[in-house]
């Protein structure tokens, strides 16, 4: 865990994976903190890298100070998160008031979102009087004596047979939140609704709910669509309020499928250019595509639209691999046939995370099936670039 001084505040954020990978923003529900994304993480990590936070006096995120709480402040720490990370646009995944994070992103920072799924969450959410009922009662008993209340709501009774300690598991995590941050984000809940603000916003949304889920029901999810212009919805039978939580694996699936790129009839028509840029920019590196869009001339840009197009957009692009493993299959070719731009890709191996050991397989297939000299000449120039160390270059 690391921590970001945002505004004055410390906040708890985490972030992983490969830095070529496209990077995915969750944002977690009301009362829990980033621990809820811990059995999504290894179905994400493999293509997307992940940048989970803890909200204000929640987790070991810093209370908030003086003043209310509003939607505009949650999506700027969200933005200054995502800036830290060196990303550009993003892809976000907000449950509950996570998900009203992200109806503010897509309300007034659309351009940032690649891809918005928002699950478990509402234009509006109950009533301004229930909201503002909660914020005095915890005011007035604390966190880890509502808990026990507030805490059953979040799943549905199989998740509890299933899980005995579930319960007191998360009861002990929303007790050690901060009263006062709760209250001001309950205030928040019943004061900021996105009714009328989420329409012709062209962010690309996905809506899902549970069959279970008490806070949110199925009802409000359907309100939300409407207001983000029929969005689609999928209620996942028997899930409560958190679906990464009680079904981590099926809700995992839905996600990458919800962030794939959309290639289109690829046959038909090819992979468009903007599409190519933005994963060649991921993998090479904002400087490098810069260096060589720069570097162009009427001879070759139309060659450096059409490898941005074919190489970037329709392989590069394209989920049926990882990155991880495309860069082993480019730099096990470019060393087989001596090519140049290896070092660019062994370069790129090392943006991707790959390991010595996977390195050194690579190569070592390369020296069994096109050729020691081509291997040895491809282990000279890792070796000049600084691999070798005994250690991960991720």
């Amino acid at each position: 865990m690391a921590f970001l001084n945002i505004e004055g505040r410390s906040v708890a954020y985490r972030l992983l994976g490969a830095e070529a990978n496209p990077l995915v923003v969750l944002a977690h529900p009301l009362g829990m903190s980033q621990a809820v994304w811990e059995d999504v993480l290894p179905a994400l990590l493999p293509r997307y890298r992940v940048l989970t936070w803890d909200l204000p006096g929640h987790g070991a995120s810093q209370a908030w100070g003086d003043g209310p709480i509003t939607p505009a402040e949650l999506a700027k720490e969200a933005i200054a998160l995502a800036d830290h990370a060196g990303a550009g646009r993003f892809h976000f995944v907000g449950t509950s008031i996570g998900g009203v994070v992200g109806q503010q992103l897509i309300s007034e920072h659309g351009e940032r979102l690649l891809s918005a799924a928002l699950t478990n969450t509402g234009a509006v959410i109950g009533t301004s009087e229930l909201w503002t009922t909660r914020a005095e009662r915890v005011r007035r008993e604390g966190l880890a004596a509502m808990s026990g209340e507030i805490v059953p709501r979040w799943f549905a009774p199989a998740c509890f047979d299933a899980e005995p300690a579930l319960k007191a598991g998360w009861c002990t995590q929303m007790g050690r939140g901060d009263d006062e941050s709760y209250a001001l984000l309950c205030e928040m809940l019943g004061r900021d609704t996105f009714t009328g603000k989420l329409s012709g916003k062209g962010v690309k949304v996905q809506l899902f709910g549970g069959s279970e889920d008490l806070a949110t029901p199925p009802a409000t999810l359907e309100a939300l669509a409407a207001e983000c212009d029929g969005a689609p919805l999928e209620v996942l039978e028997g899930v409560g309020h958190v679906p990464s939580v009680e079904a981590p694996s099926r809700f995992a699936e839905k996600l990458l499928a919800v962030m794939a790129v959309d290639l289109g009839d690829v046959g038909a028509e090819g992979v468009d250019y903007s599409t190519g840029l933005a994963t060649r920019k991921q993998v090479l590196g904002e400087e490098h595509v810069a260096r060589s869009t720069h570097n162009a001339n009427s001879l070759d840009t139309p060659f450096q639209q059409m490898i941005t197009r074919l190489a970037w957009g329709e392989l590069w692009s394209n989920d049926d691999l990882t990155r991880r493993e495309r860069s082993m299959i480019t730099t096990g070719i470019l060393a087989a046939l001596g090519r140049e731009e290896l070092t660019l890709h062994l370069k790129t191996a090392q943006r991707i995370g790959l390991s010595e050991a996977e390195l050194r397989q690579v190569l070592m297939h390369v020296a069994i099936y096109a050729g020691v000299p081509a291997a040895n000449h491809a282990f000279a120039l890792a070796k000049e670039l600084g691999w070798g160390s005994g250690e991960s270059s991720a």
